[in-house]
């Protein structure tokens, strides 16, 4: 199975105007905070399902590029699916006959090699698939931080009015209210890596990275709803290692990605409360996004692919 030669670690840059880039279901669909700071947070799995969502569109969701995980999907049913097409004789009877894996290496490895050369997002995040219907697990060679905002989110709380209502007998009352919650703007950051040991395992490749990057840049232009109606990918910023294990650590590298706050034509760091004294910011152009790339360690080189 072949993969990527060359670790990376990016870093891309995401915002959001008067949208709700991530709701919260335990909090009344407030956008995501950290209570402590008050920065906004956007979930791994928040960012994975747009990407999904994205390569679906982008290939019909057919092989090699069918969708996992996908609404209303059946997990156990695309597990039975790798072992008839594998030929893989069942080691259990009944409804138990796919529960264990075969007990050689290689049939075993059989299934999930199946799974993984048939669905991107199993050969590019990973899966637990041994519910039920046994074929294995997988480890993502791409992994994805949670986006948090460069400063504090100050969430709105905004009442709309619905004129229709849902049954017959409450035809004759007033409008009912409801809430929404938007976030004015917020420019969130997230950190991704992509181990090529493990893309060499599930055979995520070049053409699967280039299919990455694009769907980083224009998942957001899929996902548009009444809540998220201004988000976009704004930059990606890509460190390429000449190695698969990588030449330098990551969070070296991030640190070399800095962001500014522009104000009243003057620079200051994200955290600088003379802040406070200017208005907040309200468009991507507030900020100045720079990278350190004089002296980039050896093996190491910066890319933007888009």
């Amino acid at each position: 199975m072949t993969g990527l030669t060359n670790r990376w670690d990016f870093v891309l840059f995401m915002d959001v105007e008067n949208g709700n880039p991530n709701g919260d279901p335990d909090a009344g669909n407030m956008p995501r905070m950290d209570p402590e700071t008050n920065q906004g947070l956007m979930t791994d799995v928040s960012v994975k399902r747009k990407l999904r969502n994205y390569v679906a569109e982008a290939h019909g969701n057919q092989a090699p590029h069918r969708i996992y995980f996908t609404e209303r999907s059946v997990l156990n049913e695309a597990h039975e699916e790798a072992w008839k097409a594998t030929g893989t004789e069942p080691t259990g009877t009944g409804k138990d006959q796919y529960k264990r894996l075969p007990k050689a290496d290689a049939e075993a490895r059989g299934l999930t090699d199946w799974m993984c050369a048939n669905f991107w997002d199993i050969r590019t995040f990973g899966a637990v698939m041994s519910t039920g219907v046994n074929a294995g697990q997988v480890r993502g060679p791409v992994q994805l931080t949670f986006a948090r905002s460069e400063e504090a989110i100050m969430p709105l709380e905004v009442s709309i009015t619905r004129s229709s209502v849902t049954k017959e007998e409450d035809r004759d009352k007033e409008r009912t209210m409801g809430r929404k919650h938007v976030v004015p703007y917020g420019l969130y950051r997230l950190h991704g890596f992509i181990n090529a040991k493990l893309a060499q395992r599930t055979g995520f490749s070049e053409d699967d990275l280039d299919l990455f990057w694009t769907a980083l840049r224009d998942m957001l232009d899929l996902d548009r709803s009444a809540s998220r109606g201004m988000m976009a990918s704004r930059r990606l910023i890509a460190f390429r290692h000449d190695s698969d294990l990588g030449n330098a650590q990551a969070h070296r590298l991030f640190e070399r990605v800095k962001v500014s706050r522009m104000a009243d034509g003057e620079v200051f760091d994200p955290g600088d409360k003379r802040l406070h004294n200017h208005p907040p910011a309200r468009s991507y152009s507030d900020y100045r996004i720079e990278v350190d790339d004089i002296d980039l360690p050896p093996g190491v080189t910066l890319h933007e692919p888009w």
